[in-house]
């Protein structure tokens, strides 16, 4: 059949063409682009204007027929129409961070700069596996690297990557540990050979209040669960150094092999740091890899006031860093550190066709080099860039200052009074507590299970919360310096009202 457009003049063909190809960001669909921009604009003004409240309550049920009844085969006429569908079954319905009734998991308000480069980012599109996709964001990259092990103590030795989060940090950490003592001590390469015969043997201790990545983690390297000693914490949860001590010694009785430490600043639960330095004496006396999974704790590097909360953390071996947990950044917004940048070489693979082998890397740098499972990578790190150049790194400490403060204002509200139980003070900004009005003799996991499903479906305060020790509590986690004493005050009455509602009902 022949093409329409064959016998067409030059200047329709160009125009038909262009026409056709609008939907495809170019140098000839600039109009568009800045039209589709600028409704998704305001619709994001809209969101902050019109939301109140931190969710609309709205059911699973009732959100996953709106969904469902969306036709992918039957495309949209225009932007205004699109934008309205996903208002009706995305925007209407998100959870606002940036509320100060939202103080239930680790999400944090973000800041305008990082967002302004989320979009620059979205559109040119970099990727970061190696110099001939991304120049300047190398770089920019390498640069922020730095400045973070920096911030950590590191000296120029260190390296990383930008990685997707969190658990893909912490699984790089276990992943080195476990290569690293396998080349050294049995003179085994794991990439090579696979695990070696006594990996059955490996064990890797953490805080029994340390996040369940370390478990998931154990189990993908393909030492299983059962290579994870969890140690006994203290009264504040934080992992007991002299337990530690008693672990790695009764595991050497079991002829079992100690070969990393997994240390927490800042569990997920209590916002608490464990000992780092005395964990990292232990870790040098008994030749262990020390990681430091600080994806939480890491907010202290940008505050002089309690950033010696983290001493002991400049002796990991690794690090864990989530700045979109507390640096303000959209997400994905992490890090994975090495003071030993050789140590990086156990995971590099090369690709002919990528970063061949014979290839001068200081002539033509590849980040892929440094990283384990993402190859296309996107440029997250100009986020934190831009962050830092115009906000600069006092004046996100002085956010992390008046969360901190705010929650220690808080523990001593709960403390004094007598209708609240809290378990512990926070060294960062999660407190772990239950409405336990005095002398009820009722089921009071009930009362908080009934409180926090209340709350939520009303949209009106999320909390989260957890189990101790079998007993359900809330949990409050301040990430956002906006939240004020006076709304804590206002979430405690609403709290007390179901509390009583569900009492006197």
């Amino acid at each position: 059949m022949q093409n329409l457009l064959d016998n067409a003049p030059d200047v329709f063909v160009k125009s038909a063409a262009d026409d056709f190809y609008q939907d495809i960001f170019h140098e000839n669909s600039g109009t568009e682009y800045a039209n589709a921009i600028e409704l998704v604009q305001k619709r994001v003004a809209g969101f902050l204007e019109n939301t109140k409240i931190p969710f609309s309550g709205i059911k699973p049920d009732e959100i996953r027929n709106k969904v469902e009844a969306v036709n992918l085969d039957q495309p949209v006429q225009d932007y205004e129409t699109l934008w309205d569908e996903i208002d009706e079954i995305y925007v209407n319905h998100a959870t606002a961070y940036h509320l100060p009734e939202y103080i239930a998991h680790l999400n944090c308000p973000v800041v305008i700069p990082a967002l302004a480069a989320d979009v620059l980012i979205s559109a040119i599109n970099s990727s970061q596996d190696t110099y001939d996709q991304s120049a300047g964001g190398t770089f920019i990259e390498r640069k922020l690297i730095a400045w973070t092990g920096e911030q950590i103590g590191y000296n120029v030795d260190c390296d990383g990557i930008f990685t997707g989060g969190g658990s893909q940090s912490n699984l790089m950490g276990l992943l080195l540990a476990r290569d690293y003592f396998a080349l050294k001590y049995l003179n085994w390469n794991i990439k090579l050979n696979g695990c070696p015969p006594d990996s059955s043997k490996f064990r890797i201790f953490v805080s029994e209040k340390s996040h369940f990545s370390n478990q998931k983690n154990a189990s993908i390297l393909g030492l299983g669960e059962q290579s994870i000693v969890q140690v006994v914490t203290d009264s504040r949860y934080r992992m007991d150094a002299e337990k530690l001590k008693q672990a790695i010694l009764e595991e050497k009785e079991k002829g079992n092999i100690p070969i990393a430490i997994v240390a927490t600043a800042g569990t997920t639960d209590f916002g608490n740091i464990d000992p780092l330095s005395e964990i990292s004496v232990l870790a040098k006396e008994h030749e262990l890899w020390m990681h430091v999974d600080a994806a939480y704790g890491c907010g202290l590097l940008l505050t002089d006031t309690y950033k010696h909360l983290l001493n002991g953390i400049e002796q990991a071996d690794s690090v864990t860093i989530d700045y979109h947990k507390s640096f303000f950044q959209p997400i994905c917004s992490s890090a994975f550190m090495v003071r030993n940048k050789q140590h990086l070489h156990i995971i590099k693979h090369h690709a002919d066709y990528l970063n061949p082998k014979e290839q001068d890397y200081d002539e033509l740098p590849a980040q892929i080099n440094k990283s384990l499972v993402q190859s296309t990578r996107r440029f997250d790190a100009l986020k934190l860039w831009c962050t830092l150049r115009y906000m600069g790194r006092t004046k996100l400490g002085q956010y992390t200052d008046t969360i901190i403060e705010t929650t220690k204002q808080t523990a001593e509200i709960l403390e004094n009074d007598k209708d609240f139980e809290l378990l512990t003070d926070s060294d960062l900004s999660v407190l772990v507590f239950r409405y336990k009005l005095d002398g009820w003799p009722g089921d009071t996991c009930k009362m908080n299970l009934h409180i926090k499903k209340k709350m939520f479906f009303n949209g009106e305060v999320l909390v989260a919360s957890t189990k101790v020790n079998g007993i359900f509590y809330l949990k409050f986690t301040i990430l956002n310096p906006l939240t004020t004493i006076a709304h804590i005050n206002n979430i405690l009455s609403i709290i007390k009202k179901h509390g009583n509602d569900y009492i006197f009902s």
